[in-house]
């Protein structure tokens, strides 16, 4: 597997100004305060998420560039905010490995956090160097960057200083085509478009792998995550089950198995809505591949029902068997 050697850096057009981070330089002066033994959630707070009261076009406008729409699976930007807001305080560094068009970097550096993310295909990296500094320019004081590489490679490509200084890991493995994508109306039907991760399919890319490959990338991911994480630092993944020729695929479950094998203990499993709550009731804001998928399933006598949110599965990195933390091959 390739990977683009050179991480970039973006922020403010002068790289002198102190709002520049490149995590790439390994001279990360630590922002953050110390970890103060807890998270920043309330006690008393839902593990249910509202996290689609406005739609996720409306979540994104004025916040990224145009281009970031051409994504297939672009995370809910409330969600990424969500989990920031919850687990992290400002000044913390946070990580997402697979940071697609960088949504989560985005709203970190719009908290007053710094972030960094890993993108494997250089289309995407591209934007989401694009979306921060299009987030500095409309007044977010974090620091971010985007390192181009392979995340199943994770430690080889952050220097050793960043080892114990993440706060918070917010991530969501592919989907791959059969799921997401965009669709325009043609002469022979329904056309769908911008369903890939990259026009040739590379295998290096995990969401062209079968469910037992994604899983095994995913915890080699999470592994090096792991590594990456200060004490007490919190791993939050999404995910969601879908349906492959009528079969549901389990993914949250595999995820949850994945993070075990990388040295995760799971310790909260929420839901981030993916349909708005009006007035006690559910607005589903389903895809079209959604509703194409339970209007066949139910013709055919199948009662099958949309799918209205996503798994949040929260991971802590378990104790070293010596003490402290540490992972656990």
């Amino acid at each position: 597997m390739t990977a683009v050697p050179e991480p970039t850096t973006t922020g403010h057009p002068d790289p002198h100004e102190p709002n520049t981070f490149s995590p790439a330089s390994g001279d990360y002066p630590g922002r953050h305060r110390e970890y103060d033994g807890r998270h920043r959630a309330e006690p008393d707070d839902l593990s249910v998420w509202a996290t689609a009261q406005s739609t996720g076009p409306v979540q994104r406008r004025g916040r990224h560039v145009p281009q970031s729409v051409k994504h297939p699976a672009r995370m809910l930007p409330a969600i990424a905010a969500h989990a920031i807001a919850a687990y992290t305080q400002p000044g913390d560094l946070v990580l997402d490995p697979m940071c697609g068009i960088g949504t989560t970097l985005v709203e970190a550096v719009h908290a007053g956090r710094d972030a960094f993310g890993i993108e494997y295909e250089p289309q995407w990296s591209n934007i989401a160097d694009a979306n921060i500094r299009h987030a500095h320019d409309h007044g977010a004081t974090g620091r971010a960057s985007v390192i181009r590489g392979d995340a199943t490679r994770l430690t080889s490509l952050v220097p050793k200083a960043l080892t114990g200084q993440v706060a918070l890991v917010v991530t969501s493995p592919p989907y791959g085509p059969t799921v997401h994508g965009l669709v325009r109306p043609g002469e022979d039907g329904v056309v769908k478009y911008d369903d890939r991760y990259n026009d040739g399919e590379d295998r290096g890319n995990l969401a062209y792998r079968d469910l037992t490959g994604l899983t095994d990338g995913f915890a080699q991911i999470l592994r090096g995550c792991a590594t990456l994480l200060r004490p007490g630092g919190v791993v939050v993944v999404t995910a969601r089950p879908w349906r492959k020729q009528g079969e549901l695929i389990d993914l949250p479950s595999a995820v949850i198995a994945a993070g075990r094998r990388a040295g995760l203990a799971p310790t909260e499993r929420c839901v981030a809505l993916l349909a708005a709550v009006r007035d006690d009731h559910l607005v589903a804001r389903p895809s079209f591949f959604q509703l194409q998928q339970v209007r066949k399933a139910r013709a055919a006598g199948m009662p099958m029902h949309l799918i209205a949110h996503e798994d949040v599965l929260i991971f802590t990195k378990r104790p070293s068997p010596r003490g402290g933390t540490g992972v656990v091959a």
